[in-house]
């Protein structure tokens, strides 16, 4: 097999996993030591390198979750707030074996626009789901909760021009992956001229 098609493999068989499919098995830190490893190699306009990530384990996972439900329960008006989405944040990753915090750090001498730094960590995050994908490892990358609320932000110590993009959770899984889907094809979003 030549190399496109191990890449072409990889990226069409790579899927989400929810953390609630997550076994509890423990990822080597060494693992995720080598998947931030691959994505640093992500492409960046003016070598920005714009991409940050803050690695939970062990109990810091526990400590983590606890927070993001109280940063909820702090920052969600009383009728929008609900014990069942406190919950589901307090236990989210009871049996993930890694939580990544992503984001993009945008430089102040930075001189391109933010969606290229934003662009450049998506990138960043695609080689870290490719490299868990090689590796048996399941990820989701969620950018729910309170991912993207101002106090996601001063909880992780981001700066103001700084960008939350996700949560990564990582573990292993007895699941077997679901079939992937897409609703049209490359060709029918192509045009060639």
């Amino acid at each position: 097999m030549n190399h496109f098609n191990v890449l072409q493999e990889l990226v069409a068989n790579r899927r989400s996993t929810k953390p609630a499919l997550l076994n509890g098995k423990k990822i080597d830190d060494q693992q995720i030591r080598d998947l931030l490893a691959l994505a640093n190699w992500a492409p960046t306009h003016a070598r920005t390198e714009p991409w940050r990530f803050v690695v939970f384990s062990g109990n810091g996972i526990g400590k983590f979750s606890a927070d993001h439900a109280d940063l909820y329960k702090a920052h969600t008006p009383e009728d929008k707030y609900t014990d069942a989405k406190y919950e589901g944040l307090l236990h989210t990753a009871d049996n993930a074996s890694h939580v990544v915090a992503v984001y993009m750090k945008r430089l102040p001498e930075a001189k391109i626009p933010v969606t290229e730094d934003i662009a450049a960590v998506a990138a960043a995050v695609q080689n870290i789901l490719l490299g868990a994908q090689a590796l048996g490892i399941a990820v989701l990358w969620s950018t729910g909760g309170m991912t993207h609320h101002p106090s996601m932000k001063n909880y992780l110590g981001l700066g103001e021009q700084d960008v939350m993009m996700g949560l990564l959770y990582m573990g292993y899984t007895d699941e077997p992956a679901k079939e992937g889907k897409r609703n049209s094809s490359a060709e029918e979003k192509t045009q060639w001229k």
